[in-house]
């Protein structure tokens, strides 16, 4: 790379940003606030420079993401929480919105647009919440973040079991609406139905359960349990037995387990993260919409980190981490699709995360990708800024 493009890429890093490391997410810190209106928000700006061996790529700067949160207090007992994001300066989603109403000490009703409440990435996705510019990748194609969907449950805290719980009924992700939607390469990404004018041919349940008893350490599982949507189901006559067998080819049962973990001890950071998923009627599904979605996918990541100005007095956090990573959304497959080695996929990301105060963070790292189909690592440098409010 010439002696120009590096000091570009210097001066660029000392000037992107992402946004505040807490251990709570946006939505809950808003309802623990005190006052009636609450008013916060979170943003990261990237730039991701691909490095592949003899060719010359242009490089990527992008507003990722700008989200407003909101956060109103009714009474006591009745909060109401919605998050406005803006991506890409120009897509607009409402990433949350719904509301909260204790019903007894620890023991809260929700209901609305909600995060779906599997993983560590999903839930505590803030820039400032993670290692690295980009958010993992697992959580990109096996849990795809941000997930989030319309639904009602419970949530809260058990203090004497040291425990934390969500528990919805939620509508699940959509597989085909006129056409096919999930695939093999991005799994149930292209599912998400966002709360925008949601289908519901059949409810999902999800759920959470976390550990804090141990000091430093929190533990957490996961899991999600239901059928796809299908508009093919709006208005079908039960009588008719071709439609019928033309809608079920279209839906796919999900179920879905994660299990985490978070371990602090003063300057050390550990983290780790596993998926697996099992997608039934894939063959079916596949045969019908001329897809290759995969019937099992998995994947896990471990990520270590240290902040070496710990012994310095200074209000800078200087974190180096290291991140492994491997997923695969064609773990196995059905029918006649064979399995598919390149989304069998292998990621190590290093760099650095500077902390400039709790609420801001300079982001630098390298990553280095491979699958099933290459021996060798295509590399890419990001450079970013986070902030959370």
């Amino acid at each position: 790379m010439k002696i120009k493009a590096i000091l570009f890429i210097i001066l660029l890093s000392l000037v992107s940003f992402t946004i505040k490391a807490q251990n709570s997410n946006a939505a809950l810190s808003m309802m623990e606030q005190s006052q009636k209106l609450t008013i916060g928000g979170y943003g990261q700006i990237d730039y991701n420079q691909p490095l592949k061996a003899g060719y010359l790529s242009n490089g990527t700067l992008d507003v990722h993401r700008l989200v407003m949160l909101f956060g109103y207090k009714f009474t006591d007992k009745t909060q109401f929480i919605t998050e406005i994001e803006l991506e890409h300066v120009k897509e607009v989603f409402v990433e949350q919105a719904f509301v909260n109403h204790r019903l007894l000490p620890g023991l809260n009703l929700r209901a609305g647009l909600m995060l779906v409440p599997m993983g560590l990435t999903n839930l505590y996705h803030e820039p400032t919440s993670f290692m690295g510019v980009e958010r993992p990748n697992l959580d990109k194609y096996i849990a795809p973040t941000t997930w989030r969907e319309i639904g009602i449950g419970v949530a809260g805290q058990i203090m004497t079991a040291s425990l934390k719980y969500e528990l919805y009924v939620m509508n699940g992700v959509l597989s085909y609406n006129d056409g096919g939607t999930l695939r093999g390469v991005d799994g149930l990404r292209k599912g998400r139905q966002k709360g925008a004018k949601s289908l519901m041919s059949a409810p999902n349940l999800t759920g959470r359960l976390s550990y804090f008893g141990l000091s430093g350490l929190q533990l957490g599982v996961s899991g999600l349990f239901g059928h796809s949507q299908s508009n093919l189901f709006d208005g079908l006559d039960q009588t008719n037995e071709f439609a019928l067998a033309q809608a079920d080819s279209t839906i796919v049962q999900v179920s879905m387990l994660g299990a985490d973990l978070r371990y602090t001890r003063k300057a050390l950071k550990i983290k780790a993260q596993y998926y697996f998923a099992k997608l039934d009627n894939t063959a079916a599904y596949n045969d019908f919409v001329s897809t290759d979605l995969g019937s099992q996918m998995n994947g896990w990541y471990t990520e270590l980190a240290y902040n070496v100005l710990h012994h310095f007095e200074t209000d800078y956090q200087l974190f180096p981490f290291v991140r492994y990573e491997k997923y695969n959304t064609h773990k196995e497959t059905d029918g006649d699709l064979a399995e598919n080695a390149a989304y069998d996929r292998t990621e190590i990301t290093a760099g650095l995360s500077w902390y400039l105060s709790k609420g801001s963070v300079l982001k630098a790292d390298i990553q280095f990708f491979k699958n099933g189909l290459t021996n060798n690592y295509t590399p890419q440098m990001n450079f970013g800024v986070g902030v959370w409010f």
